[in-house]
């Protein structure tokens, strides 16, 4: 084996040193699903009390100061799962430290705040992974495989929901602070579903939509609508809703050949399906086929994995900052054409 040989095996077989900011539910479950890839350092939040929680079961450092980890030179990655006011700083902050960094989903609370964390990245060659884990439910990694394979044709359109019914006193929780969320159900369960469609269709160069507040009392939106057009003229039909009741994932994508359907993501969402539906030469009726996935969530696993082979393999991320500012792109724009200002 050859020097250059030697450090690439080297390089890819280190384990990368986390250190997860933000130890609420999320942070959790990245720290559950950091795998052999990675060990956890230290853990920060302004809440000390969930920061010892976390660190006393992964055998981690505790800190209430985020500033504090970014300095700790054990740590190679960063994990932000903060409320949405503080990621596009604090990720900033990390590249400068010289830190990888997963940022969770919207990533900022507009394209404007998240414009110098993409020049930054770039600058210092750090990679930013955005924490957009659906791509990696299996049912999903199922339904790109099929799509890629051309077997549905030319895609034509995609139609999705995601809505959950909230709970007693969420008008008064974080989310419902424009200051801390950067706005309601539009930026928060709305991003995953343009991710996935672009994942599908490509970019959207046409964007329609409204946001409004139906049920909730409360200064952003309860219930988000889209609809999206690539310069080809493809669809996305997609509505995110906190006024749903019983909580709902479902989307459906259509080719000229044939449609994907999935539904549920596990747990309080229902079994995760996934249904061929393929056309037939006659029309009628179509050829089914079903995959159903009962077992418990890996997406957050894989996700973490794809991304400690990215740092080694010095490769630029799938689901990455630019895939965040095209999501926040679309939702500056219908939040702003629906009389939303989330500025102040």
């Amino acid at each position: 084996m050859n020097i250059v040989q030697d450090e690439i095996k080297t390089k890819a077989s280190k384990v990368l040193g986390v250190g997860i900011i933000g130890c609420g539910l999320i942070g959790q479950k990245r720290a559950a699903a950091l795998g052999a890839g990675g060990y956890l350092v230290a853990c920060a939040d302004v809440d000390f009390s969930r920061s010892k929680q976390l660190a006393h079961r992964f055998g981690a450092q505790a800190l209430s100061s985020w500033q504090e980890l970014l300095v700790i030179p054990q740590i190679d990655l960063v994990i932000v799962s903060t409320l949405h006011d503080s990621l596009a700083e604090i990720t900033l902050a990390a590249i400068a430290a010289g830190k990888h960094v997963l940022v969770e989903k919207p990533a900022a609370r507009s394209t404007e705040e998240l414009v110098p964390v993409i020049a930054a990245a770039k600058n210092q060659n750090i990679k930013v992974h955005v924490g957009f884990n659906h791509r990696y439910h299996r049912s999903f990694q199922k339904a790109k495989k099929i799509v890629d394979s051309g077997i549905l044709g030319e895609l034509m359109f995609v139609r999705a929901r995601y809505g959950h019914g909230a709970r007693l006193g969420y008008d008064k929780e974080w989310r419902s602070d424009p200051k801390l969320s950067g706005g309601g159900e539009l930026i928060d369960q709305g991003p995953h579903l343009i991710d996935l469609s672009r994942w599908f269709l490509g970019d959207f160069s046409e964007v329609q939509g409204f946001a409004h507040t139906y049920y909730w009392n409360m200064p952003v939106d309860d219930n988000g609508f889209m609809l999206l057009k690539t310069p080809k003229q493809q669809v996305a039909f997609l509505h995110a809703s906190c006024t749903e009741w019983k909580n709902l994932f479902s989307m459906e994508i259509y080719g000229k050949e044939g449609k994907l359907d999935l539904s549920g993501l596990g747990g309080s969402y229902g079994l995760e399906k996934l249904t061929y539906y393929k056309m037939l030469p006659q029309m009628g009726p179509p050829e089914t086929t079903s995959w159903e996935y009962p077992m418990a969530d890996d997406s957050w696993a894989i996700e973490m994995a794809e991304f400690y082979d990215d740092i080694h393999r010095d490769r630029e991320p799938a689901a990455g900052l630019n895939d965040a500012y095209e999501s926040l792109k679309i939702i500056d724009q219908i939040y702003k054409d629906s009389g939303y200002d989330h500025s102040a």
